[in-house]
């Protein structure tokens, strides 16, 4: 499933994929696949990719 809210998130503060992915010690190829659904990150960085985005991991990561 593509996680929109993720990648809405991160335009939400004006980020390039390759920006998130530096904050959040991954490759840009790395984000690309978690927004297209392709990958499932561990929790660690599900938490890293919400604490440099603001949000929590309901926002961006629980099912609707």
């Amino acid at each position: 499933m593509k996680n929109l809210r993720m990648k809405a998130a991160r335009a939400g503060k004006d980020w390039s994929q390759e920006q998130l992915a530096k904050k959040v010690d991954v490759s840009r190829q790395t984000i690309s696949a978690i927004e297209k659904g392709n990958y499932n990150p561990s929790v660690n960085l599900c938490i890293k990719i919400c604490k440099a985005l603001g949000k929590t991991l309901d926002d961006l990561f629980w099912p609707e």
